[in-house]
């Protein structure tokens, strides 16, 4: 399945999380981006960005933060639509204390990460246990395409399948606290394990392809309506995933990898994420990251790459010592990066490969990004040169304009309580930002098309809002160097249905005029 060929357009950065419906169960689901997709499509904007699909440990709210590079995360299948829970009595098969579960999830204002997972994971097991019964025994056209599905993913399924069932068969969640015969098994070992586990295996293979049959349907929604989906590739998994544990040499678990300290943070960003061994990545030619960016290719049109400087110099905070850039020697980064952007930019094919170039960048970083014409980002609010405002005219081609990430506040918020007097007046000195000259702090409506307006008037092919800044809302989906709630528990004001109505008509009109005005329109 082909993706549309993306040129000068509008785009909304969409958490998969985030997104309401009239059944979800208290978290966005899958077939939810059939609808959004729909209704971008209706407000002139043709590719939705999501944040990673993979899946969070228990406990964990960060998709940043995986147990597996691989695969999509079970809390985002739609049970509802899964024709073999509905065959083992659906809702009314939990009872009425399941059913007031999902009430309770959906009423929540935020996201019960827990709550959902263990309400979804119990259904899927009556869904799986039905699909055993009626598919499987009865050789169905469904049980053939299962098989199908366990073969062509292989090369990740079957390590990720394994990885799930032992974590579930250990009394300590983290591999390395492990019986040595499971840390560390031998293939004959490995053998024995995967016959005695056959039954887990399965299950969680019936959970990948599920999941990953909603997510195919929901882009064959996008497609017809000329949306591309594109994915988030996060830089690295945690220690205790599958793949560290499958790939033990790829990875230094002695420490942990972060950011720098910065003008946001002084102490630096410690993300309790392994570094990689780099001269073990390079000399496998980087096989890890072609497959991931092959399976993301086979599933999605397109793909913004984490933390891209992180493949040229990697900071590193080892358990005992100072902390420091890997490698060291900057003609050392070049080559590593240098190699690194290759292999992406061969997996790009006829598909969008974005790279998220923001934070301590050097210049020589941004000249290889820009050799290869890989499009990095362009944030109006950090587009400054201390106190003017660079036009967002001049913003090159190969790149994305965007009003924030999901690590920033919202525009709402930005224009209100950040931004004084003086960065008012030097934004409304640009010329596509002259409607700002008399606007006040207050965040009007006026106000918001002035900004989203000018945003769109970028040289750049690409102009993404993150979907906060659609309805002109201040909440946030993460607050960096910060852990819990309420970070990666926002959700959209309304369901995909109610986009529908009288509001999402409106909003969808304001958003097309905008786009078609500046010629972004496919």
């Amino acid at each position: 399945m082909s993706g549309p060929r993306l040129g000068r357009h509008a785009g909304v950065v969409v958490p998969t999380f985030s997104l309401r419906s009239a059944t979800d169960w208290g978290i966005g689901e899958l077939p939810d981006l059939a609808g959004m997709s729909a209704w971008l499509a209706s407000a002139g904007q043709h590719s939705l960005h999501t944040l990673p699909l993979i899946e969070r440990a228990p406990g964990e709210r960060s998709p940043y933060s995986a147990l597996s590079a691989f695969g999509i995360d079970p809390i985002h299948v739609g049970l509802d639509a899964v024709e073999d829970f509905v065959a083992a009595g659906g809702r009314k098969a939990l009872g009425v204390e399941g059913e007031a579960e999902i009430a309770r999830l959906r009423a929540n204002p935020t996201i019960d990460y827990d709550g959902v997972r263990a309400l979804k994971r119990r259904a899927l097991a009556m869904a799986f246990a039905a699909f055993e019964r009626r598919e499987v025994a009865g050789r169905s056209a469904r049980a053939d395409a299962f098989a199908r599905f366990v073969a062509d993913e292989a090369p990740w399924l079957a390590d990720y399948a394994l990885y799930r069932a032992l974590r579930e068969s250990q009394p300590e969640w983290s591999w390395r606290a492990w019986a040595p015969s499971f840390r560390d098994p031998d293939p004959g070992t490995l053998a024995t394990l995967r016959r005695d586990l056959e039954p887990a295996l399965r299950f969680h293979a019936y959970q990948q392809w599920i999941a990953h049959e909603q997510l195919a349907a929901a882009r064959r929604t996008a497609l017809a309506c000329s949306v591309a989906i594109v994915g988030d590739l996060p830089f690295t998994v945690a220690v205790d995933s599958a793949d560290v544990w499958a790939r033990r040499t790829d990875f230094d678990a002695d420490g942990s990898i972060g950011a720098p300290p910065d003008a946001f943070n002084a102490e630096g960003q410690d993300w309790a994420l392994p570094a990689f061994r780099w001269d073990v990545v390079r000399a496998s030619d980087f096989a890890w990251l072609r497959a991931r960016l092959g399976y993301v290719m086979r599933w999605l049109d397109g793909v913004r790459v984490d933390h891209v400087v992180g493949y040229f110099r990697t900071y590193v905070r080892p358990r005992t010592g100072t902390p420091h850039f890997v490698p060291s020697e900057i003609a050392e980064q070049r080559a590593l990066g240098d190699a690194a952007l290759d292999v992406m930019r061969a997996a790009a094919r006829d598909r969008t490969v974005i790279v998220e170039d923001l934070g301590d960048v050097p210049p020589f970083v941004r000249e290889a990004i820009a050799r290869r014409r890989l499009p990095g980002f362009r944030v109006l609010r950090w587009e400054t040169d201390g106190t003017a405002f660079r036009d967002p005219r001049t913003y090159p081609a190969a790149s994305v304009a965007t009003t924030g990430t999901h690590d920033t506040s919202s525009l709402a918020t930005w224009w209100s309580d950040e931004l004084d007097d003086a960065g008012r007046r030097h934004l409304a000195a640009v010329p596509v930002f002259a409607r700002l000259q008399m606007a006040a702090a207050r965040f009007t409506p006026a106000v918001h098309e002035a900004l989203v307006d000018g945003l769109y008037a970028a040289g750049s092919d690409v102009a993404l809002l993150v979907v906060q800044d659609i309805f002109g809302g201040r909440e946030r989906i993460n607050t960096p160097a910060t852990i819990g709630p309420p970070n990666w528990g926002y959700r959209l004001p309304y369901t995909v249905e109610a986009l529908a109505g009288i509001l999402g008509r409106e909003r969808a009109a304001w958003l097309r005029r905008l786009a078609t005005r500046h010629g972004r329109k496919l």
